[in-house]
């Protein structure tokens, strides 16, 4: 259900029938305007139905259907009982005369990229007629919803910059490390330029991956940069896992994975059972659920808070931070630093840059990190549910806020935050837990904290599609 949220401190941005909003403290000296990502306009034609375009060539299903429903298709003539698990949710499959099983999601799904793997006879396998890509600690297929007339994820003919894989030894925990790293255009040619840093957290049962191959970063960034939107800028992808594959901060999904049940996109429930996933499996959230958009604190997940950020944090600026800065062309101070990530990303963006002020100036939490409190929503049903009966109850008043405790008592002198703080963003998607980010974001505009923006991505959960559209929104904002 789409929502329409209504009030302004600076800036009110609308978006269709749902809204984006940012807001910046009137006593503070104004800040870059939040632009919102460009949604679906009304008139947009329909797509017609195609294939999924993660298939390999000449395979038709996943077909993704002209009104944006999913039809999956699986041979397996000789199993008695196969399933599709969508986003984490089960259903049967019917099986045709030619042993090929077929189903198709009762209900649109949203755009964007979306998991999906199979359950043959109860043994959880992939489709080997598309690609796999990690998701709730294990591989998973992919495929991927249009948004009709919106291209600003889409790789078009303009400069391009690299994403490349780098490999370094951390000697604090003896082991090797791998992430991504994505230089802007003409990094390569123009070697006496330097360039800020963006560092950007994955979620719960991902890794240093996923940022680009369903975040498609590189790609918003590219398209950003040839329109005069955004700064170039270095971004750093890592995985904030600190320890060996079988050690408590292992990596995400294997030995060391944030466990079930703790907050955002963790594993929750084993593959292929009702329920459990991302976000609830996008049904709506229990009373005392796992928090999403509004987790302040990383309950649950391993190396997230205490001193120095947790195990992550002391990692992350002892031996990340340094390598970046020697390896390549950086502009190594907090003004030219930021941080972001999603879900539990954006937990443990929280928590590493709240305790080290000293670095960081640019905060992005994605459904994730803020203490906002209340559960996410997830997407309000499973992609084969029937509609909600009715609206859910209106939220509670937000409680007050300790200013001495929240962020790991980073705001606990609001004049140095704000002197620290370039930009505070927070988001998650219409679906998630909105109505208590705007009202913990007016909370923190009525004591005084500057330059806050709050981004509601329209009809989205805890999903792919809300990140994306954070990132765009967001990345505008840093390092003016």
């Amino acid at each position: 259900m789409k929502r329409a949220f209504v009030f302004a401190l600076f800036t009110v941005l609308l978006a269709g029938s749902a809204f984006a909003q940012a807001k910046k403290d009137s006593k503070a000296a104004a800040g870059p305007e939040l632009v919102a990502p460009p949604l679906a306009p009304a008139n947009a034609p329909a797509i017609p139905a195609h294939a999924s375009p993660y298939n390999f060539a000449g395979i038709q299903y996943p077909r993704i259907e002209a009104d944006s429903r999913v039809t999956f298709h699986f041979a397996a003539p000789n199993a008695q009982k196969v399933q599709v698990s969508v986003v984490s949710q089960t259903f049967d499959m019917v099986k045709g005369a030619d042993g090929v099983w077929a189903y198709t999601t009762a209900q649109p799904m949203a755009p964007g990229y979306h998991n999906y793997w199979m359950i043959v006879d109860g043994a959880i396998t992939l489709d080997p007629n598309t690609q796999a890509f990690i998701g709730y600690g294990h591989m998973c297929n992919g495929f991927e919803v249009p948004e009709a007339g919106v291209d600003w994820y889409d790789i078009k003919d303009v400069p391009h910059g690299h994403v490349t894989q780098e490999n370094y030894f951390a000697k604090s925990i003896n082991a090797w490390r791998h992430i991504y790293v994505y230089t802007p255009p003409g990094y390569d040619a123009n070697l006496k330029t330097r360039y800020p840093v963006f560092y950007l957290q994955h979620g719960g049962g991902e890794d240093e991956r996923v940022w680009t191959e369903m975040g498609r970063t590189n790609v918003i960034l590219d398209n950003l940069l040839a329109q005069g939107k955004v700064k170039p800028m270095i971004v750093v992808m890592e995985t904030s896992a600190t320890g060996g594959p079988d050690s408590s901060g292992g990596r995400p999904g294997i030995g060391g994975a944030p466990a079930a049940g703790g907050g955002g996109r963790g594993p929750g429930a084993a593959p292929g059972a009702a329920g459990g996933g991302r976000a609830a499996a996008q049904a709506p959230a229990a009373p005392g659920a796992a928090p999403a958009a509004g987790a302040g604190r990383g309950a649950g997940f391993p190396g997230i808070g205490g001193p120095g950020g947790g195990a992550y944090g002391q990692f992350m600026t002892s031996e990340l931070i340094p390598w970046v800065d020697k390896n390549f062309r950086t502009i190594a101070d907090k003004d030219h630093r930021a941080m972001a990530g999603l879900s539990m990303g954006g937990m443990q963006t929280a928590s590493v840059t709240m305790n080290n002020l000293d670095k960081f100036s640019y905060i992005g939490l994605f459904s994730g990190g803020a203490a906002a409190g209340g559960p996410g929503r997830g997407r309000g049903g499973a992609p084969g549910a029937a509609p909600a009966a009715a609206a859910p109850p209106a939220p509670a008043a937000p409680a007050a806020l300790d200013f001495n405790s929240i962020y790991s008592g980073a705001m606990k002198s609001i004049p140095d935050f704000n002197k620290k703080v370039h930009v505070l963003f927070m988001s998650c998607g219409s679906l998630e837990n909105a109505d208590g980010l705007v009202a913990h974001q007016k909370q923190l505009a009525d004591a005084g904290i500057a330059h806050s923006y709050v981004y509601i991505s329209p009809g989205t959960a805890h999903e792919w599609q809300t990140w994306r559209r954070s990132l765009y929104a967001f990345a505008p904002l840093l390092f003016r």
